[in-house]
């Protein structure tokens, strides 16, 4: 990507400065083409781990690897040119130290070329990330439901409905607002709490099954499309049904090949004279 280029993108300072103006458009891609697609509509792409399920088939995002999220980190960032990109940062790739969350997520930046990373974790994680962002590393964070921690969480599931989970994200919140990170995911979060901190909050909140309040939404991109119906959300509105037209394409081919009628003498090369 040429300097102009990359000039040209939306930076995290930016993101940051969106807080409390214009509503933050952020949806996850994980390849070269749906980033292209996507790139001219959104703030933000996310890579996120969210991919081990949507592209891998796995159960939830424990088994993603670094070296499978700077993969797709790489493919997105071939197709952009305006939306700053975020990438995940998978599951034991920063929890042990804060050492080696900034050696992983330097890594990630090195070889991505992406904008920022992404980890799970409030008032816990807030040390890391003022480790990573006192020595240049863009973080953004991600507080409420988190996938990551769905083992020991007990399943996928809403919070904040006792006033210990309130009292929880209110400190993950005011934790990671006071970090250094440019902006946070608030997931699967009643819709009065998370409407309470992103007022509280100096940084933008970028909301998935949230509240409208927040300074911005993200979704699965395969989810808002239609291209992953291993189950839906509550959160999830589907803009369209793509996988439904996919398998209807694919059986009008099978049709025809099986018909012979495709090829046609069109899609065929003939012999130059």
């Amino acid at each position: 990507m040429s300097a102009a280029g990359i000039q040209k993108r939306l930076t995290p300072a930016r993101i940051l400065a969106m807080k409390g103006g214009k509503p933050i458009v952020c949806l996850t891609a994980y390849t070269t083409p749906m980033a292209r697609l996507l790139d001219e509509h959104c703030d933000l792409l996310l890579v996120g781990d969210s991919l081990g399920m949507v592209l891998y088939g796995m159960e939830n995002t424990i088994g993603v690897t670094l070296e499978m999220m700077i993969a797709h980190g790489k493919a997105v960032m071939r197709g952009v040119s305006k939306a700053c990109v975020v990438v995940d940062m998978p599951f034991g790739s920063y929890q042990e130290s804060k050492e080696v969350a900034f050696r992983n997520a330097v890594r990630t930046l090195q070889e991505t070329g992406c904008d920022a990373v992404k980890l799970e974790g409030g008032e816990e994680m807030a040390e890391t990330i003022a480790f990573l962002t006192k020595r240049g590393v863009p973080v953004m964070g991600h507080i409420g439901l988190m996938p990551q921690q769905v083992q020991t969480a007990g399943g996928y599931r809403s919070v904040g409905h006792s006033e210990h989970e309130t009292s929880k994200i209110r400190r993950d919140a005011h934790a990671i607002g006071g970090s250094g990170a440019f902006a946070v995911v608030i997931e699967g979060t009643v819709e009065p709490l998370a409407r309470e901190v992103t007022a509280a909050m100096h940084i933008p909140s970028i909301g998935i099954g949230a509240s409208s309040a927040c300074d911005g939404q993200v979704l699965v991109s395969d989810d808002i499309l239609g291209l992953f119906n291993d189950f839906t959300p509550r959160f999830v509105k589907r803009y369209d049904e793509l996988g439904k037209r996919v398998a209807e394409a694919a059986a009008a081919y099978a049709a025809e090949v099986r018909s012979r009628k495709f090829p046609a003498a069109e899609h065929t090369f003939k012999r130059r004279p």
